[in-house]
């Protein structure tokens, strides 16, 4: 792996907009584009199947890091696999070395990954730039919820502006 990682988050579900995985794609081929190597949770199911894909097509270093109950479920394509104990492991582990996490529109563990990474930005502990995929809207419940922190007082400006909400692959592409 090189010393230009990105993280992308995602979604593990095979029931969601095929949009979403088409939008995945294009994101993996311009972040391989621009000189990164990928990782993620490295599973063949939903949208992490389609990052490891292409990333794999493009032939750069494909990183998958992997609980150990889902033994049978890493892509056979991944450059490495990392095995994890845990969940919360995982999300320490698909970090280290990463100076970029995307998160695309994804489900719940999505949603804890990129809270996490987020906070430990904040506090200093992820160097990493922080960027949710706001492809059609999908995450501007969770702007909005920022913004009522920084109205209550619960967030500051500069926190807030610490995580990044572009609408388009092409907006995101100009982050990398």
């Amino acid at each position: 792996m090189s010393d230009r990682k990105v993280l992308i988050f995602c979604s593990a579900s095979e029931d969601i907009n095929p949009l979403y995985n088409q939008v995945a794609r294009k994101v993996v081929r311009a972040a391989c584009l621009a000189g990164y190597d990928i990782v993620s949770g490295g599973t063949i199911k939903g949208t992490m199947r389609h990052v490891s894909d292409e990333a794999a097509d493009a032939g750069v270093q494909v990183e998958g890091v992997v609980p150990r109950f889902m033994k049978g479920l890493e892509h056979p394509r991944l450059t490495k696999t990392t095995w994890t104990d845990t969940m919360s492991e995982r999300k320490e582990l698909m970090r280290a070395g990463t100076s970029i996490s995307i998160a695309l529109p994804g489900g719940i563990g999505t949603m804890d990954e990129l809270a996490e990474t987020y906070c430990l930005a904040k506090m200093g502990l992820y160097a990493g730039r922080v960027i949710a995929l706001n492809i059609d809207g999908f995450y501007e419940p969770f702007k909005k919820q920022l913004d009522v922190y920084v109205e209550t007082g619960m967030l500051d400006q500069k926190s807030r502006e610490m995580i990044a909400f572009p609408e388009t692959v092409e907006e995101l592409t100009k982050l990398l």
